[in-house]
Parts: C-alpha cells; sequence; structure tokens
C-alpha cells in the first residue's frame, strides 16, 4: 500500500500504477526475445545454419503479410507475389554491387526495391484488377510467368543479372536486426492499416464489391491500393532475401514460389495477421526440420509431406490456424473481446 514504502508498481502495471496494455506489452515481450535470440547467435550458440533458417522465416513472414493483405484483407487472388519478390530482389542486388556494400547501400535497395515493386504493381493493376476471382488469378500468373522470362534473359540487357545462371556476389549485408526490424515494422504497419478505414473498406471489397460500390466505395482504388502494398511488402522481403543468400536465380521467382507463401497464408487464415505471424515460422521451420530430419535416400519425400500436411489443416480447419481471429495485442481497445 502507498503508507508501508512498498512499491505499488504490480503486474501489467508500470510507474504511477498506469496499466500496461497488451500492446506494449507484446513489444517488450519481442524486445526481449530479440535479444535473446540475437545473444545465442553471437555467441554461436545457435550454428550459421539455424540462423540463415531464423532469417529466412522473417524474410518469409514479410512477404506473406503482403500476400495477406492482397489476398486475406483485399480478396484478390494472386499468384505472381513471387514477382515482386523478385523485382525487390534484383534491384536491391543490383545497387548494392552498383556503389558497393554498406549500410546506406542496402537501405537504398530495400527502399528501391520497394518503390520499384509497388510502381509495377500499380501499372499492372490498374488493368487486371477489374478481373475477379479465377481471373485475376491467371492474369497475375501470366505476369509472374513473364518476369520469370525476363529474368532468364536479364544478362543480355544487363550482363551483371547473369540470366539464366543467377547473379552471384551480392553483398552479404541482411542481419537478423534488419529482419526483425522490417518484420516487426511490416507486422505493426499491417495492424494499423487494416483497423483503420482504409482497411474497413477492403475488407467491406472483400466481402461484396456490389455492395461497397453501393455505398460509396470506390472498389478499383482500394483494390489497387491493397494490390500496390502488398507487393512493396514482396519487394521488402526480395531485397532482404538477396542480400541474406548473396546469390540470386530466376529459379527462386518462379510460379512455385508464388504457391508457397499462398501456402502459408492459407495455413495461418485468410485475414489473420496472427495466423501468418505462426504460420510464416512454423512452415519454414517444418520445412527445415524435414531436410535435417529425414534421411538423404528419402529427401523427395518432403513434396509429399507437404501437400498431406495442406489437406489434414483443410479438412480439419478449412478457415486456417486463426481463421480471421487475432491475438488481443494486434487489436486495437475497441476491438479486444471480439471475434
Amino acid at each position: 500500500m502507498a503508507g508501508d514504502g512498498r512499491s505499488t508498481v504490480r503486474r501489467g502495471r508500470g510507474p504511477g500504477g498506469r496499466r500496461i496494455g497488451p500492446g506494449w506489452q507484446a513489444l517488450f515481450a519481442a524486445a526481449a526475445g530479440f535479444a535473446i535470440l540475437q545473444a545465442l547467435m553471437s555467441l554461436r550458440v545457435l550454428n550459421p545454419y539455424w540462423q540463415q533458417v531464423i532469417n529466412l522465416a522473417g524474410v518469409t513472414l514479410i512477404s506473406a503479410l503482403g500476400l495477406n493483405l492482397i489476398y486475406g484483407f483485399a480478396g484478390q487472388f494472386s499468384l505472381g507475389h513471387a514477382a515482386f519478390y523478385g523485382i525487390g530482389a534484383y534491384t536491391s542486388a543490383l545497387i548494392t554491387r552498383s556503389l558497393g556494400g554498406s549500410v546506406l547501400t542496402l537501405i537504398l535497395g530495400i527502399a528501391a526495391g520497394a518503390v520499384l515493386a509497388g510502381a509495377i504493381a500499380f501499372l499492372i493493376g490498374l488493368p487486371i484488377l477489374r478481373l475477379r476471382a479465377d481471373y485475376l488469378a491467371i492474369a497475375t500468373l501470366g505476369f509472374g510467368i513473364i518476369m520469370k522470362v525476363l529474368l532468364d534473359n536479364s544478362d543480355r540487357v544487363i550482363p551483371m543479372m547473369g540470366g539464366s545462371a543467377g547473379m552471384s556476389a551480392i553483398p552479404r549485408l541482411t542481419t537478423f536486426a534488419w529482419v526483425f526490424a522490417f518484420a516487426l515494422a511490416g507486422t505493426l504497419a499491417l495492424r494499423n492499416l487494416v483497423f483503420s478505414s482504409v482497411g474497413r473498406a477492403l475488407v467491406s471489397v472483400r466481402e461484396d464489391e456490389l455492395a461497397a460500390e453501393a455505398v460509396g466505395i470506390n472498389a478499383t482504388k482500394y483494390k489497387t491500393l491493397g494490390f500496390t502494398l502488398g507487393c512493396m511488402y514482396a519487394g521488402i522481403a526480395g531485397a532482404l532475401y538477396a542480400h541474406l543468400y548473396a546469390y540470386l536465380n530466376p529459379f527462386n521467382f518462379d510460379f512455385l514460389k508464388s504457391i508457397d507463401v499462398l501456402l502459408v497464408v492459407v495455413l495461418g487464415g485468410l485475414g489473420s495477421i496472427s495466423g501468418t505471424l505462426v504460420a510464416a515460422i512454423a512452415w519454414t521451420f517444418l520445412l527445415e526440420g524435414l531436410r535435417v530430419a529425414l534421411p538423404a535416400s528419402v529427401q523427395d519425400w518432403r513434396m509429399v509431406i507437404y501437400p498431406l500436411v495442406m489437406i489434414v489443416f483443410m479438412l480439419f480447419r478449412p478457415g486456417g490456424i486463426f481463421a480471421r481471429t487475432e491475438f488481443g495485442f494486434l487489436k486495437p481497445g475497441e476491438y479486444r473481446g471480439r471475434r
């Protein structure tokens, strides 16, 4: 109590007895988690292989957040996400190889990759986002195939890009700190967006486009906005990926890579940021865990196990892990207590 000289700080309360909200508690927990993992990496408790896997999980998360915005919140079925991932990767790699590897050029490369991916998404989104459902999926798939062919033949225009042989000698600049910072910032930005008036407009277009237009929402405008922002996430993820592995090959950005990210979004739950967080990390570690656990003679059976996992989830949890629900700390105060 106040008169006995003991501290009045209680669990969940800060100085002066003010209650610390779930959002701040989550940020403190994230900071603590970052500090622990960074210490384990610095002390080599986690070997370089598992450090790479952790970083890849973060990169996958950033890309999946973008696709969840496009598909989960805006309702646009895109199969060309890997193309924008590749645009960000190659753009950033070209900048750092040309200007030298440094923190400044990395920031410039990430920004340029995000902007170029967003600009191209905006330009192609204007015509194709008037399509719906399967037609939109086919259009975005076609764009992804076009980008793969362009990357395969890119050395004819820019020899440094390597064409189908791949682009090497990329500065290895991506660290866990960079991945964590962009994953956290991307999560917070998406959370603020989806609970804003813009986010509500996107969801209304997803639920019923005709009804949304009837109440004055410009469906084309919001679909283009969601598509552009989601592809910018892919551009950022691609830039981090390029400087994580220091090598790029057009094969890394083909149609199947778009399916990988789509699986993360569907398994986590369409329209759920929490589901994407959990599924991106779990899926990455599942893939790498099976690579380590399975004998070399049955490594190819991993490609059977993945679809089986997907089938089981769709049978018993068709809405995904979270099914459009969120952790409490990812909701504004007025939304807590709701599904």
